[in-house]
């Protein structure tokens, strides 16, 4: 008996390890992407975001994103450890923690930390958070675009799908902008800021839109950063290489993918007040990615109402790198029935 066929649409972090959770449980899993998966991208958020693997001041949050986010979280060393054995490419999952300036409600925050089963520390009118964990985004979605290509699944890139026309119960074919039809038994789409425009006009009440982050990077010695560091909407961190990555925005600019030199003096003077090593210090890079905004950060994570053999991963806001692999999880087991 031949093996059901999904197609998953959207070959960002979260589409890839969908693929890769519908791949072991025995599905044929083709993944179809605009663009080319893990090229650096105009606008993809998986690549431009930091890749802090937890939601940030999560006291703030219903506890529906919390669980998600912390049970992705939690996944990360494991899933990063088989993704470096199989394809040779480091994710660089790193446990950094994180370092909470004020102002923030501090008793608020280790109250959470106390129901959640997180271990923190008090230093002064700050917190530290230790098991928080980083993941070096570009290198993940490298590294599991490597594992799918092992493991034979098709990768469709530079494919680019119509809108869903409303009227079906069930999806027999996709089309594609240049008119070929890709079949599948089931669809998944995993598609981000763009899963809007794809289902639109399937009478599906789907509230996502783009919102707009930049940030900067610079080249530090290693080490100068041990922590993440949180203060008023802004983070910063540091990879094992030295690279610094500081932001981000949140702009609500539709899909306009470009950087400003407002945005650059802002985050630049938030970065050096954070870091006074950085004054003086060149900006190396300055770029932007479109999250999915969805409101309360919630992600719709299900099957369509009205299409009985199409699915949703999707509009994950900011948490889509940390959420990724318990969505993936959640996603393959209800299409498998598990």
């Amino acid at each position: 008996m031949s093996k059901p066929t999904v197609m998953v649409v959207g070959g960002g972090i979260v589409g890839c390890m969908t693929a890769m959770q519908l791949h072991k449980q025995g599905f044929a899993v083709t993944l179809v992407e605009r663009n080319v998966i893990a090229a650096q991208t105009s606008g993809e958020s998986s690549w431009a975001g930091a890749g802090i693997a937890f939601p940030l001041l999560p006291w703030f949050y219903q506890d529906v994103v919390n669980t998600l986010a912390l049970a992705g979280a939690l996944a990360y060393p494991a899933v990063s450890a088989e993704l470096f054995a199989e394809t040779g490419i480091n994710p660089e999952c790193t446990r950094s923690g994180m370092l909470i300036q004020p102002p923030f409600d501090l008793a608020r925050a280790m109250d959470w930390c106390t129901r959640f089963g997180l271990a923190y520390q008090q230093q002064g009118d700050k917190l530290l958070i230790p098991e928080v964990v980083q993941i070096r985004n570009p290198r993940l979605l490298q590294s599991l675009k490597a594992w799918l290509m092992k493991q034979g699944v098709e990768l469709r890139e530079r494919t680019q799908l119509m809108p869903l026309q409303e009227g079906h119960s069930t999806i027999h074919g996709w089309q594609t902008t240049h008119g070929e039809t890709l079949k599948a038994d089931v669809y998944v789409v995993t598609s981000g800021a763009w899963s809007f425009e794809l289902l639109k006009q399937t009478a599906l009440q789907l509230d996502i839109k783009p919102m707009r982050g930049q940030m900067l990077l610079y080249q530090m010695a290693p080490g100068l950063l041990p922590h993440i560091l949180y203060r008023d909407g802004f983070y910063m961190l540091q990879r094992r290489d030295g690279h610094l990555l500081a932001g981000s925005s949140l702009e609500d600019v539709g899909f306009d993918t470009g950087v400003t030199d407002c945005m650059r003096l802002e985050m630049l003077q938030k970065a050096e007040a954070l870091l006074p090593a950085l004054r003086g210090q060149p900006v190396i890079k300055h770029w932007s990615g479109l999250r999915p905004g969805t409101p309360h950060n919630i992600p719709t994570i299900g099957q369509h109402p009205h299409i009985n053999n199409l699915y949703l991963n999707t509009g994950h806001f900011r948490y889509g790198v940390t959420m990724a692999p318990e969505c993936a999880r959640q996603i393959a087991a209800l299409i498998s029935g598990a």
